[in-house]
């Protein structure tokens, strides 16, 4: 295996020659999220792959205080949940869905939903998805 030279540009990214990039998540600060679609208390926000990476992709480390979630809303594209710490929701205008670490949940696009921390738990979610657009239908 040939060796190579990891090079840091700042904000946990290291670029490992080529295009590829390294994102160290723990050097990623949370910061308060003030986005509309957020209601019921604080959400931090980690903005692990983004425009800065690529035009496709989003990938975004969402942080949630125990009853904080988002309100119901759509996007145009899937969208996947993976559940990374406390216990959250997932939830469609008919049912709802318990998340807990390591849990997985597909979201297809125009499914009216919302997804963050039960009443009791915090709850953190990475949210991975192509560039599209969120309607909030609440």
């Amino acid at each position: 295996m040939g060796g190579g030279v990891i090079s840091s540009r700042g904000s946990g990214v290291a670029f490992l020659g080529g295009s590829m990039n390294v994102i160290d998540a723990d050097n990623i600060a949370k910061q308060i999220s003030t986005m509309p679609i957020f209601t019921g208390g604080e959400v931090k926000v980690q903005p692990l792959v983004g425009a800065e990476h690529t035009e496709t992709l989003n990938m975004l480390h969402v942080h949630f205080a125990a009853g904080a979630r988002t309100k119901f809303h759509t996007h145009t594209n899937d969208q996947v949940l993976l559940a990374t710490a406390g216990e959250g929701i997932v939830a469609t205008r008919e049912r709802e869905q318990v998340m807990t670490p390591g849990m997985v949940i597909h979201v297809p696009p125009g499914e009216v939903h919302w997804h963050g921390a039960t009443k009791d738990s915090a709850f953190s979610h990475i949210s991975i998805n192509p560039a599209m657009e969120t309607e909030i239908v609440e």
